[in-house]
């Protein structure tokens, strides 16, 4: 071999080291390609160079195609001399044949025995010599033609394409990788995207529907409710308006209560007659929701994108789950179309809506009801006033008719009708009394005068008129006090009425020879901390379990439970009641083992700084 050769083949292979590293630093299979066609031509000398990329699936039809072409062939018109039957089953049986499984050299084209399939498109591109070298595992070509005379192929040229051949499919294979990687991250990322839009979406749709709730359930009034509501669906959707409707069932209309509008034409107040629109409003009260667009445009606002959403209650809220109360109207832009997040959110409001306007109807309802019943008590109050009052006049002249009749001579028969009178008459007194007290207390008109009371005199002055009765009825009347000292912070005539009272029915309704106890004890203990007094009265009578609750109702007797026919009014343990809470006490009744217990808690007297 001569100096100049090996130095040729010397400059050849630097070539080629340098074109392969500029090769390897592309990440880009189209440029790796397209680079290669030029290099390989400029390496080779040749007049062309082609870089074909086949299919993965086969060698039927190509995928990329790469080429440089020397000047003088610019003007072919044929695929770059290049025949369309490269990839079929005679290409690859004549490279098994001709060369071997990785490449094809052709000195002379005329010479070469070709099959005619392959020879004829060559000869029309004008190739008089060629090179292939197969990419890979069959994975592409490269095709080096020498157009104006023939070539002889030296072995190192054929090793350097060979080796060409491996780098460069290596090169494109790394690139398709990195392609793959680059789309699978960019996939990825896409779809992080898209998730981390809805997380946000839904953030934002939480956050709106909670403050929208919260504000919508604060309020008790239908109007400010549906104003909030229409307000706040406005400003987060960017609507052009909105507004809301309260439908009368009965009247079948529909009226809209309150608007927000950005430049748009009030509705405001207007009434709506749903015969005239049968369809819309046949469907909102089905609970059905609908978006449209205006086909021809609305005098005020032109063409415009609507979404109805009825306001309904659910049947877990509501018995009546069919009644529709209103409805929801948003106006959009004519392009816009209200997607799922917009359409959830509006049903999600006007499901808030209908419970926060059920609970404002409700309330006022019930305001109504207490203010009626407030009106019958004041008429009642009255009543009893005005009657009372005017009971005491004819009652004060029949106690002076008994009086001037208990001074004048009469039969034992008449004396005896006069006792009867003076009775019921004492009787009916203390009824008016007991009316006017009540009257007094439910109205918190009775005067309150508490000071301390030493319970061990102020009791032995309250039971002596008890001990000649109890004594006549063949009874039994003890005390207890415990501690002697006991005091108590209470009104002094209140408090003897309350335990004349219970005295009174204790004497009343045991039988002769029982035992009635009046019996005071000291409550370290007591509710709310403080140190209290009680005081309890127990008699030998019994009340039915049953009847327990109801013995403090107004005008209450119990069945059965007089056999002595000594029966009252019913209005004795009620008012003893009423006074007991005007005292700031608590009374409490038991009975078992043939003995009933009344006990009155008190607040005992404030020890001395």
């Amino acid at each position: 071999m001569s100096e100049a050769r090996l130095q040729q083949q010397l400059d050849y292979e630097g070539q080629l080291k340098r074109m392969l590293q500029r090769i390897r630093q592309s990440l880009n299979a189209e440029r790796i390609l397209y680079a290669s066609a030029l290099e390989l031509r400029q390496l080779f000398r040749a007049d062309r160079a082609i870089v074909y990329r086949l299919q993965p699936s086969g060698r039927d039809s190509q995928a990329l195609l790469y080429l440089s072409i020397a000047a003088a062939d610019t003007a072919s018109s044929s695929p770059l001399g290049y025949p369309s039957g490269l990839h079929s089953a005679i290409f690859w049986e004549t490279l098994n044949a001709m060369g071997t499984q990785n490449y094809l050299m052709l000195n002379d084209l005329e010479r070469s025995g070709l099959p005619a399939e392959l020879y004829r498109p060559w000869q029309q591109g004008g190739v008089h010599a060629a090179a292939i070298v197969v990419l890979g595992d069959r994975a592409g070509l490269i095709c080096l033609h020498q157009c104006t005379l023939s070539r002889s192929w030296q072995p190192y040229e054929l090793e350097g394409l060979a080796h060409a051949a491996t780098e460069i499919a290596i090169a494109v294979e790394q690139a398709e990788l990195y392609q793959q990687v680059q789309l699978l991250n960019a996939g990825l990322e896409a779809e992080v995207q898209k998730r981390t839009a809805q997380v946000r979406k839904a953030t934002l749709f939480d956050s709106t529907l909670k403050r929208i709730t919260d504000k919508v359930r604060d309020s008790l009034d239908e109007a400010q409710i549906l104003q909030t509501a229409v307000r706040e669906l406005a400003l987060v959707l960017g609507l052009g308006g909105c507004n809301a409707a309260l439908y009368d069932l009965e009247q079948e209309t529909s009226t809209i209560v309150y608007e927000y509008a950005d430049a748009l034409p009030t509705y405001r107040g207007r009434v709506a007659q749903m015969i005239d629109s049968p369809k819309i409003y046949q469907q909102l009260q089905q609970h059905i929701y609908f978006q449209f667009c205006s086909l021809s445009p609305n005098p005020q606002r032109g063409h415009v994108a609507l979404l109805a959403c009825p306001i309904f209650l659910d049947s877990a809220v509501d018995d009546e789950p069919h009644q529709v109360l209103g409805d929801l109207w948003l106006v959009h832009h004519a392009d816009h179309v209200f997607n799922e997040f917009e359409i959830r959110l509006v049903q999600q409001v006007a499901n808030q809506c209908a419970i926060a306007i059920r609970q404002a109807r409700l309330y006022k309802a019930a305001r109504s009801q207490v203010d009626e019943l407030q009106k019958l008590n004041r008429m009642k109050d009255e009543f009893l006033s005005t009657v009372s009052h005017e009971l005491r006049t004819p009652m004060a002249n029949v106690k002076m008719a008994l009086r001037l009749l208990e001074l004048t001579s009469l039969s034992e028969q008449q004396r005896k009708y006069l006792d009867i009178l003076g009775a019921e008459s004492r009787r009916e007194a203390s009824l008016i009394d007991d009316l006017l007290d009540m009257q007094r207390l439910e109205a918190d008109a009775m005067p309150l005068h508490s000071k301390a009371i030493h319970l061990n005199s102020w009791l032995v002055e309250l039971i002596a008129p008890f001990q000649t009765r109890v004594s006549v009825q063949q009874q039994t009347l003890t005390m207890h006090i415990v501690p002697p000292s006991l005091t108590v912070t209470s009104d002094a005539e209140i408090l003897s009425r309350i335990l004349a009272q219970l005295l009174d029915n204790a004497c009343k309704y045991t039988a002769a020879g029982g035992q009635i106890e009046l019996i005071c004890t000291a409550k370290p203990n007591a509710p709310g901390g403080r140190p209290a007094a009680c005081i309890t009265v127990k008699n030998q009578a019994h009340i039915p379990a049953d009847e327990l609750p109801r013995i403090f109702e107004t005008f209450y007797r119990i069945p059965k439970a007089d056999p002595w026919g000594k029966s009252g009014t019913g209005l004795g343990l009620a008012l003893v009641k009423k006074m007991v809470a005007r005292l700031s006490g608590l009374i409490e009744v038991d009975s078992y083992d043939g003995w009933t217990s009344f006990a009155v808690t008190l607040p005992a007297a404030d020890p001395p700084e």
